[in-house]
């Protein structure tokens, strides 16, 4: 039911897309859920952090792809450079771990997938992280590292981030596009992949997919959430792209699993997207986990979802 549920949506939102869970990605699924059940809700403050770099250094690296250290506007970083990639472009990409963990290096391998199916160099970011350096840290890193791929030279940028990389994509996607007003490079595009953008926490997800989560709970999250702001308001549009004015943004691609806490967050962003006349479309996968496209070699929805990425990323980029 909840997959026609869906589909009816889908039918009367021509920005959403709806995709069936296959056999393959069920099983797989289940036997992802089955190996973090143990730890659901546990991953929390910095004692987190190997563990959560240990996961995602088992991505596996691409073919075809070579990596390098950097330091793009003051921002160390890992760059993932595809064999043949186009010529003045690039892909800025902040990396998830809500905003407490994950560093550019662990990331380099499931980023050099997105850099390979877009046929473009990008750029990870080690942007300072909570709760040793709190909002606004993190974006004034990553706002620094777009200013410096300008001053490269590199005039065609698009911005990607998955998890609370994806909220400070979209971030840096409004600050970014409103300083081209004043003779700035607007990027010529997003996406975000699981992103959060509300930090008040107050999408239905929270509750309606808080059992088919096989990663978070809302508790768990809210503490993750306060090292980070801090005394902050969280409907500070820098911390929350969804209450930012969102009018002038160039395309935004939202990818989200169906079975996360952070449905709503992808859902309501893309909604009022749309609604402030942005092309914006929301690709909502069924059964998927919190960042499944990083599952590469897992789930086949995620050899999916990179190829749709990579082609509107191609087409952005030209």
């Amino acid at each position: 039911m909840q997959t026609q549920v869906r589909s009816d949506t889908a039918a009367k939102a021509p920005w959403l897309a709806v995709h069936p869970l296959s056999r393959e990605d069920s099983r797989a699924a289940t036997g992802l859920r089955a190996s973090v059940a143990a730890v659901k809700g546990k991953v929390e403050g910095t004692a987190g952090r190997g563990p959560f770099d240990a996961i995602m250094e088992q991505v596996a690296a691409p073919p075809g792809v070579t990596f390098e250290a950097d330091t793009i506007g003051g921002i160390s970083g890992w760059w993932a450079k595809p064999s043949r990639s186009q010529k003045g472009a690039a892909i800025v990409h902040a990396h998830g771990g809500w905003f407490n963990l994950g560093t550019a290096r662990a990331y380099r391998n499931f980023i050099g997938h997105i850099a390979s199916s877009a046929g473009a160099d990008a750029f990870i970011p080690d942007y300072r992280l909570a709760p040793e350096h709190r909002f606004p840290a993190a974006v004034r890193d990553v706002e620094a590292c777009y200013r410096g791929l300008v001053d490269r030279g590199i005039n065609r940028i698009a911005v990607t981030g998955d998890s609370a990389g994806g909220d400070l994509a979209l971030v840096l996607l409004s600050i970014a596009t409103a300083q081209a007003a004043n003779g700035g490079i607007a990027p010529v595009g997003a996406v975000a992949m699981s992103p959060v953008t509300d930090l008040a926490l107050t999408g239905e997800s929270f509750e309606t997919r808080a059992e088919a989560d096989p990663y978070f709970t809302k508790s768990q999250v809210a503490g993750l959430v306060a090292s980070y702001l801090g005394e902050t308001d969280p409907k500070n549009p820098l911390a929350s792209p969804l209450y930012g004015d969102l009018r002038g943004l160039p395309p935004i691609r939202v990818h989200v699993g169906d079975d996360e806490l952070l449905l709503d967050d992808s859902r309501r962003y893309v909604e009022q997207a749309v609604a402030a006349g942005v092309d914006a479309e929301l690709d909502v996968w069924m059964g998927m986990p919190h960042g499944f496209v990083a599952n590469v070699g897992i789930f086949d929805a995620a050899r999916l979802a990179l190829n749709a990425i990579g082609a509107f990323l191609t087409e952005r980029l030209r």
